[in-house]
This record gives structure tokens, sequence and C-alpha cells, in this order.
């Protein structure tokens, strides 16, 4: 009953977007637009949109003949999120209780919400990093929004994360008589780790997630997390994966796993609590990027089990957050990620936030997250800034994001690739 509930509420969400393919020239004018690269506000803002791309983009653009104006007032135009670290397949909740009761089916269903959620919220691309335990479910649903049939952002999947056996995403807390499976797919060597992603590849995936690191623990004052794969096994799985052009993302918070990772030449260390030295150099040199993944631990200290568990999490939180300014000052480039899921989709916005409140500048926030971003998300020159060219990734908030950041938690209007989804 739980799944047709959901069913019908997908259906009366979806079906007034369906088929809402801009017939006509658009052109967008707004109080304001962000000049992402430059870092300023342009004002006022017009943005001409032909189809699912646009065309002109500035104080004035033209008026076509037809062409359909919508003025949006004292908002700030700028171009749709991205959040590079999503999980569509989770919910708040006990993780490793969810994977175990709910279908893949269900969580298929919520993952089509969630997909929603996040769109509505502003972020109109995203990187799924792992379905923990739902396998390439994620490529159908990302299929569906690529053809229309589904609301939702743009998406790079990676199906499920890889693991080691009795690594950080392994059942271990289970009776071990019943076999409860991982929430990644296991694989212990470098022959392992290829099969795993030529048959992820097969399915859909866009990329590769790996488990790097974990569990974390603090031990007299000092951050420590075991490594689960060499070296040389990260980057087996480097070349593997640029023999068919994509890349590896890895799961790591301290070293030295973080440094194995770096040297492999991966293209994000997510979550990244603790870089020594050398991994920031090397993450400096090479554009790996780090992803902070900050809203997540606050989210799970506020709604912690008990007051110990919340004072070690603030505790990590803190030594993250001393950590996150010190890898700024050498030079280690970020992107925006808030590990959503575990926390409600579509309130990831306050990631910007905290990246702000532990030392970055709103600009440089921005420019992490629509330029690195995209980069990242393989869609340089395609999305995260409003040029010609790009796509019609367009959304507006009140007030000036690079005077208060918090504007981006209000999203107003979204438009994805030309469709208008919220007005």
């Amino acid at each position: 009953m739980r799944i047709v509930r959901k069913i019908a509420y997908l259906l009366a969400c979806v079906l007034p977007v369906m088929g809402q393919t801009p017939p006509k020239p658009t052109v967008l004018h707004a109080a304001r637009m962000l000049d992402v690269e430059a870092g300023h506000i342009v004002s006022p803002g017009e943005i001409l949109i032909q189809g699912d791309k646009i065309a002109q983009a500035g104080q004035n653009v033209s008026h076509p003949p037809g062409a359909e104006a919508l003025d949006l007032g004292d908002v700030t135009l700028m171009p749709g999120l991205i959040d590079a670290h999503v999980h569509l397949f989770l919910h708040p909740g006990a993780e490793d209780l969810q994977t175990f009761e709910e279908s893949v089916p269900q969580r298929t269903i919520s993952a089509v919400l969630a997909a929603r959620d996040d769109l509505m919220a502003g972020f109109t691309a995203e990187r799924d990093m792992g379905t923990e335990g739902a396998g390439s479910a994620g490529t159908a649903v990302r299929n569906d929004i690529n053809a229309g049939q589904i609301p939702g952002p743009r998406l790079r999947i990676s199906g499920n994360a890889i693991d080691i056996l009795g690594g950080h995403e392994d059942a271990i807390r289970f009776n071990p008589e019943q076999h409860i499976l991982s929430n990644a797919t296991y694989a212990n060597n470098i022959d392992q780790i290829i099969e795993v992603m030529r048959q992820q590849c097969k399915e859909g995936a866009d990329f590769t997630k790996i488990y790097e690191t974990g569990r974390d623990s603090i031990v007299n004052d000092r951050f420590s997390t075991p490594y689960q794969y060499t070296e040389a096994q990260l980057s087996a799985a480097v070349h593997e994966a640029a023999r068919v052009g994509t890349t590896v993302a890895v799961h790591a918070t301290g070293e030295p796993g973080t440094l194995f990772a770096a040297q492999a030449g991966v293209a994000s260390i997510d979550h990244a609590d603790q870089l020594s030295d050398e991994t920031m150099r090397l993450m400096h040199d090479k554009g790996i990027f780090a992803v902070p993944t900050f809203t997540v631990v606050e989210y799970f200290a506020n709604h912690a089990s008990s007051p110990a568990r919340a004072a070690f999490l603030k505790k990590m939180q803190a030594l993250h957050a001393q950590e996150f300014r010190k890898q700024l000052a050498a030079g280690v480039p970020m992107a925006v990620g808030s590990d959503v899921g575990p926390f409600p989709h579509g309130t990831q916005a306050r990631e910007f936030v905290l990246m702000v409140q532990y030392g970055m500048k709103p600009a440089e926030v921005l420019q992490a997250d629509l330029l690195n971003g995209a980069t990242l998300l393989g869609w340089k020159r395609q999305i995260g800034e409003l040029k010609a060219g790009y796509f019609a990734d367009v959304i507006a908030v009140p007030g000036n994001p690079l005077e208060d950041i918090s504007v981006l938690e209000r999203v107003s209007f979204v438009m994805k690739g030309g469709v208008i989804y919220k007005h």
C-alpha cells in the first residue's frame, strides 16, 4: 500500500510537468544575474533561451518576435546548482536497515521522488555516489529523466560502490548466519576490481565509486581510519576507467588512504576529513577535487542516538573544519557535494552555508560548485554558467548570493533544459 501511495503521489507531481517542451523562444528578465566566472552581479539580467540552450545572456538580450517574456522581478538569475555527492536511493533513518528491509522497486520509487525534490530545490545536475545495495537501478532513473519521462536533475550515476570484504559498507553488525549482503559490491584484488567495473559499465554506470577508508575513529585526539585498497589497486581502477573514458571517485576520509587515492589519480576524494601535506600537494598539482560533505555530519550530530554520539560527531566536524582551512590554504581544488540521502532530499543547499562558515567566500563556493562541479561531472562548458551555447539550466533566488549564500536555500524558479519546473 505504501508503494501504491508513492506511485499516486509521483504521478500527481510528474504529470503536470510532462510535455512542456518549449514551443517558442523565452526571455527571462530579473533584477540581477550572477556572472559565475567573474564572481560579480550583473544588473539587470536577461537570458534568451531557444530550445534547451541559452542563446544570449547579459543586461539586455534580443527579444525575437513571438518570444515569451517572463519578468521574475527582484531575484538573482544564476545557473542551476550542482551536487557532486548524492544518494538518491537513501532517505533519513537507519541506512543498514532501509537497504535490508526495503525492496529495490520500493527504493527506486523513493529515488524518483528524491530526484524530483532535488530538482525543485534548484539542483539541476548531480552525481549519484552509489545506490547502496540497489545495483544498477540508478541507470533506469537517469535514463527516464533523460527521456523526459520523469523530472529530475542531469545525473552521473555509479551503480553500486565497490568495497572489500569486511569493509566500510559491509553488513558487519548482523548475524553472520543470515548472510546479509553488503551495501557495496565486493572486490578484494585488482582482477576483481576490474571485473566489477566492467560489469557496472555494462549496466550503464557513468563512473566508478570506491570505498577507500573506514570506519573512522578518534584515538588520543587524532583522526584515524584504515585504508581498504593499495595505491596499486586504485591505480588499476583508474586505468580501467580511463580505458572506457570514465573516472573513479573515492570515499576517503584520511591517511594513508587519501594519499593512495591522490597517487592513483582519482577524479575526486570525497569527505577528505584529513589530508597530509603530500596529499594536498598532489591534489593541487593533479587537479583532484575534494568534496567535503559537511551537511551530512551536521545532520547526524543533530539527530544522534545519544549525547555521546552527538559529541563525537561534533568533534569530527570541528576537526574537519580545521583541516578544511588547511586544504584551502594549500590550494586544494574544491567541489560541492552534500551526501544528501541520509538527510532529506531538497535541503542540501545547507552545504553552501557551511562551506562559507568554515572558510570560503561566497563567490569561491559558487565557483567551486558551478565551475569545478561541471568539470567533475564531465559537463564542462555545457552547464554551470549562463553563457550562449550552454544548457538552459537556470534558477532564481531572492537577494544576492554573493552577500548572503543562504539565499540558495530559497530557490523560487527552476528551469532545466529550457523547461520550467518551478515558478
